[in-house]
């Protein structure tokens, strides 16, 4: 995400390179390009004005310190100021409330129906006990779509599809929550148009009578500019209470995050990061600031791991990795939860510096597929005994997952030493004498 605007953005900060100090001069032509940056990025003209005026002061009454360069301090400044235009910390949502209502509204292919599914995960994933309301009445499927995603995520799903009335629906679904115990009540509704009056006065009526506690617009963050008046219109009726960024995983040219809190002042609460229901992540406008200038999100990839290695699993795998007996089956349970964290190349990007040199490379999302075809292709003995893989096995395997021979080979190989170097990392006197062992480097 954001590439295109890290590139401009890196070629602003080397206006600053090997200057000595900071001087009206070198920072008004830095500033000319970031806001030239900004612009192509598709942020609003004001506020990318009103940005680079607030840099531009605060780098000239900055203190140049011996340790660092201009073009440090610089991006140290951006980095603040770029946090502070997107909200300056995460805004959680409001659950307070038993049951907390939360309506979800937006334009038509937003990603409505999808976050709602997300949501309810997300939700259920944190101890809630969620149920999802399919209020949309208009797009054919939208509430079979929500029954599939309900299934899915294993939250049940409240739908009438004999009624048309949006506000009926919407009602019936809370009052089907609080007979359950549902702590949190999701609404879905129908995409609209900002200029369609009617559809506009159809959702303030359903704000009006199920009175939700948060409201959240979901918007494109592929649109840009236009989501950003988008956002404006709607909240001019329905003053929300967040906005979500969906698509953060395309070609996302970063004027909508840049732009919708300070036009709109309301902040962003989550991400979409895929289209997987785990790809979603709340808004810090810190770490993504960090991105945006490529200075990776460590604290993001760490967090969407723990969400997805169990502490349990994870103790157990250390055993068996000390008895040698860590096999294909826990491999291909390891691929499967990394898949869950998240696009690779998204992955990539969070590790500081990677996602600079990974830019021009392209990750495809199914990078495992062929070790995946390998391993499911292996009889349950063999993916538990994968020193019993011979010769005519390893045949047999190929040919099964449409692989060469030469590609199963390979990953025995490469499995093997893997679960070497795991063996002697998982002792700690071992790991230290590999330590010791390892040839110095000559000294300069």
């Amino acid at each position: 995400m954001f590439e295109n605007l890290q590139d401009k953005l890196d070629r602003a900060f080397k206006v600053l390179k090997g200057q000595g100090s900071i001087t009206e001069i070198n920072v008004a032509e830095t500033m000319k390009e970031i806001r030239k940056a900004l612009l192509d990025a598709d942020v609003n003209y004001k506020t990318a004005k009103t940005f680079t005026d607030q840099v531009k002061e605060k780098a000239l009454g900055a203190n140049v310190l011996t340790s660092i360069s201009p073009g440090q301090l610089l991006t140290k400044i951006m980095n603040d100021e770029l946090a502070a235009l997107m909200g300056g910390e995460a805004t959680e949502l409001d659950l307070k409330n038993n049951p907390t209502v939360i309506l979800i509204a937006g334009l038509n292919g937003a990603g409505k129906t999808t976050f709602t599914g997300k949501l309810a995960l997300y939700l259920k994933s944190k101890g809630k006990k969620p149920l999802m309301v399919a209020g949309d009445v208009y797009r054919p499927a939208a509430v079979d779509q929500l029954q599939v995603l309900g299934e899915q995520v294993g939250v049940p799903v409240y739908a009438n599809k004999e009624s048309k009335d949006p506000v009926a629906i919407a009602l019936e679904g809370i009052a089907e929550g609080k007979k359950n115990n549902n702590n949190v009540i999701i609404v879905d509704t129908a995409g609209r148009l900002s200029i369609d009056e009617a559809l506009m006065n159809e959702i303030s009526e359903v704000k009006a009578q199920t009175k939700p506690h948060e409201i959240l617009f979901v918007v494109d963050s592929m649109t840009g500019q236009d989501a950003v008046n988008t956002a404006k219109v709607f909240n001019d009726r329905l003053d929300f209470t967040g906005v979500v960024l969906t698509k953060l995983d395309g070609d996302t040219r970063g004027g909508a995050a840049l732009s919708i809190k300070s036009v709109v002042d309301k902040p962003i609460k989550f991400i979409g990061t895929g289209e997987k229901m785990e790809a979603l992540d709340v808004f810090y406008p810190d770490r993504m600031a960090s991105r945006i200038l490529g200075m990776g999100d460590v604290v993001s990839l760490v967090e969407r791991a723990q969400q997805q290695f169990d502490e349990k699993q994870a103790a157990e795998l250390q055993k068996k990795i000390r008895k040698n007996k860590f096999d294909f089956n826990d491999f291909y349970s390891q691929i499967q939860q990394i898949k869950k964290m998240g696009n690779m190349k998204d992955l990539m990007g969070m590790i500081p510096g990677v996602g600079k040199m990974m830019k021009n490379i392209d990750i495809d999302d199914d990078a495992f597929k062929g070790v995946e075809s390998i391993i499911q292709s292996m009889t349950p003995y063999e993916r538990e005994n994968p020193d019993a893989i011979q010769q005519s096995r390893k045949l047999r395997i190929a040919k099964g997952s449409g692989n060469k021979l030469e590609d199963v080979t390979k990953l025995l190989k490469q499995f093997e030493d893997m679960r070497k170097v795991m063996k002697q990392f998982s002792n700690p006197a071992a790991a230290a004498k590999m330590m010791r062992n390892m040839p110095k480097m000559p000294q300069r």
